[in-house]
């Protein structure tokens, strides 16, 4: 039992040297890293942030970059606000991502999903803005193609 311990005793100090060697090298290259942020604090929406009629929050820090934070089930996110996030937000909006046919009074509708295509149906006079504008765009696709075509 002795000799165990012993060992055991023996095979702990020897691992453990390794790691004082390169905790020693850690605080001499430590001047040369990048200022990393603690990931286990939660985010905080700064107090000259401006909500938006969405609910998100928008923010123009010091150095003049635009952020948007938005508060999720998860905690507050931030990410840059950019144009091209605004133009593919409009191109949303105005239903350019869903295709629609129309059969008589029920308009069928189809779209890209993460999780495959999606498909619904519709009447006509229960359309909302986003479906009453895809079904303008696959109209209006729809005749510059006949006109191609002649």
């Amino acid at each position: 039992m002795k000799l165990f311990f012993v060992v055991f005793a023996a095979a702990l100090a020897l691992t453990a040297a390794p790691q004082a060697k390169k905790a020693d090298a850690s605080k001499s290259s430590a001047k040369a890293a990048p200022k990393v942020t603690d990931g286990s604090k939660p985010m905080a929406i700064p107090a000259d942030a401006v909500k938006d009629a969405e609910g998100d929050f928008r923010y123009t820090d010091p150095e003049g970059k635009k952020w948007i934070y938005r508060r999720t089930p998860f905690g507050v996110v931030r990410f840059e606000d950019s144009p091209e996030r605004a133009a593919t937000k409009a191109a949303a909006a105005n239903g350019a991502f869903i295709k629609a046919t129309e059969d008589g009074d029920i308009v069928h509708f189809e779209r890209k999903g993460p999780f495959g295509l999606w498909k619904w149906d519709k009447k006509k006079s229960e359309l909302d803005e986003s479906e009453k504008a895809a079904l303008q765009n696959s109209q209006a696709g729809d005749k510059t193609a006949s006109k191609q075509d002649q």
